[in-house]
């Protein structure tokens, strides 16, 4: 029941992070549902009902599985080089703009919305008002 809980309690977390804005919140949801995958590989394993799965120390009928955890392992190093990766990638798009990077919530969405300086953000682009945008006689359109 308490690995229970604190799969559920890591699997709400990480996947709240993920819905966060900045790369590093979504990292760190990532590491959480991670973990989350890792307690739920260790526990389906019988751990906690089982010996130790020791060659020569226990009765191979009383030890545990040791292939969930073995998979744990694995997906620990997985989940560690996919974290050093995009912690990397969030790196280099802060040096990418260092007039920009103290700015709390600075993000791609932050560029967009800049894109215009005079329109609310969110708020589509105007048309030009001399007619440029639509099709007439001069880009070869219907009269």
């Amino acid at each position: 029941m308490t690995a229970a809980l604190a799969v559920a309690v890591l699997a709400a977390g990480g996947t709240y992070l993920l819905f966060q804005r900045g790369l590093v919140r979504v990292v760190l949801g990532l590491v959480l549902l991670g973990h989350a995958a890792n307690l739920l590989l260790v526990a389906a394993g019988g751990m906690g009902l089982r010996e130790a799965p020791l060659v020569g120390e226990v009765d191979p009928a009383a030890a545990a599985d040791p292939l969930p955890q073995a998979f744990a392992l694995t997906a620990i190093v997985i989940t560690f080089g996919i974290t050093v990766y995009l912690l990397g990638m969030a790196g280099a798009g802060a040096d990418a703009e260092p007039d920009r990077q103290d700015e709390p919530g600075a993000d791609d969405v932050d560029a967009a919305e800049e894109a215009e300086p005079g329109a609310a953000p969110g708020t589509p682009p105007v048309p030009a008002a001399d007619g440029a945008g639509e099709r007439g006689p001069a880009s070869g359109g219907p009269a």
